[in-house]
């Protein structure tokens, strides 16, 4: 199974960037790689994910226009790209590979250790 790795995290004031990377290490990613987020004392929420093959991207509501994910193919590197940080955004940011199953579910590769992001007020 593929391993990924997160990268890019750290303390930056609110209203700054950080650029977050997932690199796919002993194989490939899956159709779909997401981002997903986790704060303290929370569950884990869905932020962004993007399509491999097309590069088609899907965000929530929370990360809309502020947000971006992309991918580069021949790095098998998927990044998140985030402006205009809050500190509602603060967690442990994970990055995952899936793809669709049956009717209404998702496989997914093994989760990382993610990388924190920290926003200052």
């Amino acid at each position: 199974q593929v391993q990924l790795v997160e990268s890019g995290g750290g303390l930056v004031q609110g209203g700054g960037s950080l650029r977050l990377s997932c690199a796919a290490t002993g194989g490939t990613f899956k159709n779909y790689v997401g981002w997903f987020r986790q704060a303290p004392g929370k569950e884990r929420e869905f932020v962004a994910t993007i399509t491999w093959s097309s590069g088609t991207a899907y965000y929530a509501d929370s990360a809309k226009g502020r947000f971006t994910i992309s991918r580069d193919n021949a790095k098998n590197t998927v990044y998140l790209q985030m402006n205009s940080l809050k500190p509602e955004d603060t967690a442990v940011y994970y990055c995952n590979s899936y793809r669709r199953v049956g009717a209404s579910g998702y496989e997914y590769d093994s989760w990382g250790q993610g990388t924190q992001v920290t926003v200052s007020s």
